[in-house]
């Protein structure tokens, strides 16, 4: 509150400008291949994590894949074992596995008998709503102009 009072009497040729609100992620995590092993050499970053799973950490911190953690920090001098990186392997091709089998088995069309309509008092049909939630649609005057043949839903929608 200090800050802007006093920017607030200071003439106008003279006024200070506000630091904008960066809505970027962290640098770190925009960096690339180059720079993050430059930056993991320069910090020590290595030397420095004081986690059990470094792998896990490096991925973390730098905002990479799996593979690209375990290809790095080899370059960086860290010894990963290869039947850590066989059960990283194992383990994405089994959530990829899995993935896959869930959206294969995804039923995106769903049977004619299972489609619901929804109705009101007001509307036969209720296309959406607005953003304030409020109904629109058909009426059941509109529906009764448009087919003048039209029976009621069996299950009661009109009253």
């Amino acid at each position: 509150m200090y800050r802007r009072a006093a920017l607030h009497f200071v003439s106008k040729g003279a006024r200070m400008s506000r630091k904008r609100k960066s809505f970027l992620p962290p640098r770190r995590k925009r960096m690339k291949k180059q720079a993050r092993l430059a930056h993991a050499r320069s910090t020590g970053w290595v030397s420095k994590y004081q986690g059990k799973n470094i792998v896990k950490g490096y991925r973390k911190w730098f905002g990479v894949d799996w593979l690209t953690a375990v290809r790095e920090l080899r370059m960086l001098g860290v010894d990963v074992p290869p039947e850590r990186e066989a059960e990283i392997r194992r383990t994405l091709l089994a959530g990829r596995a899995s993935h896959r089998k869930a959206k294969k088995n995804k039923n995106p069309e769903a049977p004619l008998d299972e489609f619901v309509l929804d109705s009101d008092e007001t509307f036969a049909f209720i296309a959406g709503r607005t953003s304030g939630g409020a109904p629109y649609g058909v009426t059941w005057e509109e529906m009764e102009r448009l087919s003048p043949g039209w029976q009621e839903d069996p299950r009661g929608g009109r009253p």
